[in-house]
């Protein structure tokens, strides 16, 4: 899917929920309200029960709708630093982990909306296809419509096992993150502030040309439906805010899959 002519109402989506106890990650008062759909952390890599039913609550009077955001027990490394782990830990992190959202969610009357594998979780399903079925049967297990967020390419092992599973698989493109020329997501160690120009231009090249610039300066084709902002980045809030901007220039709209 790629284009505008495909793309008209573009879904924005933000990792909240990350912090834990006192120690304080991100401006979700701020940012919260400027998107469609969140990634609440879960208590592994970030997130604690009290953040987890703030952030809920949050969601809940923004009208946005709520994922989980799982990643590997990691509090220390937030959930950065790749782990080896079995089909089983996999299906039992992911349950375990989006269990204790759902409750959340319950009681604020509230769907649980998808999945989305955090950080090194994220890099290690890339790869292992076991894991990716374990991580999928969880998934299946929590959601009567499954629905899993990843960044284009999607030739990665989750992915694909999890298309073979009937479950949706919804691409985003990265405004925050540089790309490769192959078209890959550069992850970085530590978050930067975001130039803005440059996410008004690589929003505008993906909605008119389903191309977003690579380091190299190359146009790379891109396959996406949803847009991610970091909710750690230093200036996440400004950077939602132009891309909304940059979405409505080009014609089209903002709002929830």
């Amino acid at each position: 899917m790629t284009g505008a002519a495909v793309v008209r109402t573009v879904d924005i989506n933000s990792d909240c929920g990350e912090s834990f106890g006192n120690w304080v990650m991100g401006d979700d008062e701020a940012l919260i309200p400027l998107i469609t759909t969140a990634n609440v952390a879960c208590g592994y890599h970030a997130s604690d029960p009290l953040t987890m039913r703030s952030t809920v609550a949050r969601c809940a009077a923004a009208g946005v709708a709520v994922g989980s955001h799982p990643g590997l027990p990691d509090l220390l490394g937030f959930g950065r630093r790749p782990m080896k782990i079995t089909p089983d830990d996999g299906y039992a992190y992911v349950m375990y982990q989006t269990g204790a959202l759902r409750a959340f969610l319950d009681a604020a009357g509230l769907p649980l909306h998808h999945v989305k594998p955090h950080g090194a979780f994220y890099s290690i399903l890339r790869e292992d296809e076991p894991l990716a079925e374990g991580v999928c049967a969880a998934i299946r297990d929590l959601m009567p419509e499954p629905l899993v967020y990843w960044p284009d390419p999607t030739d990665a092992a989750l992915p694909r096992v999890a298309r073979k599973q009937g479950i949706r698989v919804v691409v985003e493109a990265y405004v925050d993150l540089p790309y490769s020329p192959k078209g890959e997501v550069i992850l970085q160690r530590s978050k930067e502030e975001t130039d803005l120009d440059r996410v008004r231009s690589q929003i505008t090249h993906w909605l008119t040309e389903g191309k977003v610039e690579a380091i190299d300066g190359t146009l790379v084709p891109i396959e996406a439906e949803s847009v991610c902002v970091h909710g750690d980045g230093p200036n996440a809030a400004e950077v939602v805010e132009a891309v909304r901007a940059a979405i409505e220039a080009c014609g089209c709209s903002v709002g929830p899959l």
